[in-house]
């Protein structure tokens, strides 16, 4: 068996890292009119009447993947997504990036890779690349990493916060396009440790698909489902982006809540693979998002409806409900037909 922290991430010592870096930050806070505190998918600033939203995230180590296949020119998209989809987490509209390139040594060629992707990125989320920061860090990086911040608007009686969130309401799975841009290191370990496979091996079952063009299949981006979700008359009380963590990011919008989920799709066959390498099952569920990239909360009678927008541009599915849980459990039905608790 294998888990996320034997391929290098422990997820509880960076629990611990954050939380040593953040009490040192909390008395900067009194500094503006603060919103929401970090712990969310994004932060909220009050101006006005509006709200001003940020994020920040990278791609990670599927950067690795990008450079055993040669293959530079989605990863920008992966790094627009990573960071426009927290921010649709609050409601907000997204508007605008930078990004942050650093390089062991300029390579323009790669450069320019890299650049096709974040604009293929921003001409699906309908945002602005307004600047950025290229840096040679020879003695630092390897290769390069990419990293981006976003900003987005919204109006303060429209900020989504996921204090609404009731027992009852239900839970609407966006679909995945597969691995997005988390859990890369542990499906790296499974997958090309000692050699088993290569990225030019096809998916076992399935010989047209290579694995590595699997596993670098851009992010999807979620910006037009949710934005029309939330212009319309559904009442959204929570959203929830399935990134590093799974399943538990559910556990990061509302205290005293559980989550009953027994009708997850059949994860996409690159996540059968990686469980299939020995992977423990109730970890595939906290690291990956087994096929859903983003988690709705509406009201039972919003569901239909919500479904019905979401279907304009993705698939979705009703995956579960919410229930109130002083332990904040998340109970999913995997798809080998046992129940886990994460």
């Amino acid at each position: 068996m294998v888990t996320y922290s034997e391929s290098g991430v422990d997820m509880d010592l960076e629990k611990v890292t954050i939380s040593a870096l953040t009490s040192k930050l909390k008395e900067t806070l009194n500094f503006r009119d603060v919103i929401t505190e970090s712990g969310h998918f994004a932060a909220l600033i009050k101006l006005g009447d509006k709200g001003i939203a940020m994020s920040t995230d990278g791609v990670g180590s599927k950067i690795l993947v990008a450079e055993l296949m040669e293959k530079y020119d989605t990863v920008g998209i992966d790094c627009v997504a990573m960071v426009v989809n927290d921010l649709l987490c609050v409601g907000a509209e997204p508007l605008a990036m930078v990004d942050y390139l650093a390089v062991e040594k300029p390579d323009p060629q790669v450069a320019a890779q890299i650049g096709e992707g974040l604009a293929k990125g921003a001409q699906k989320a309908q945002i602005a690349m307004i600047g950025g920061e290229t840096a040679s860090l020879p003695e630092i990086v390897n290769n390069f990493d990419l990293a981006g911040t976003g900003i987005g608007l919204v109006d303060l009686e429209g900020i989504i916060t996921g204090a609404d969130i009731s027992s009852g309401d239900i839970l609407i799975g966006i679909e995945s396009s597969g691995i997005h841009s988390n859990g890369l290191s542990l499906a790296r370990k499974v997958l090309f440790d000692d050699k088993k496979l290569k990225v030019n091996d096809p998916l076992p079952n399935h010989p047209s698909l290579k694995i590595g063009e699997e596993l670098l299949k851009p992010t999807e981006i979620y910006v037009k489902p949710v934005m029309d979700l939330i212009k319309s008359d559904v009442r959204v009380h929570g959203l929830a982006h399935i990134t590093g963590g799974g399943f538990t990011n559910l556990k990061r919008l509302k205290k005293d809540m559980g989550y009953d989920i027994d009708s997850l799709p059949r994860p996409n066959p690159i996540f059968q693979l990686i469980y299939s390498l020995g992977v423990p099952l109730d970890e595939m569920y906290r690291v990956f998002n087994m096929g859903v990239g983003m988690v709705v909360m509406v009201p039972e009678d919003d569901a239909a409806r919500t479904i019905k927008i979401i279907e304009s541009y993705n698939k979705a599915y009703q995956i579960g409900r919410v229930l109130e849980d002083a332990q904040e459990k998340v109970k999913i039905k995997t798809f080998q037909e046992s129940f886990i608790e994460i």
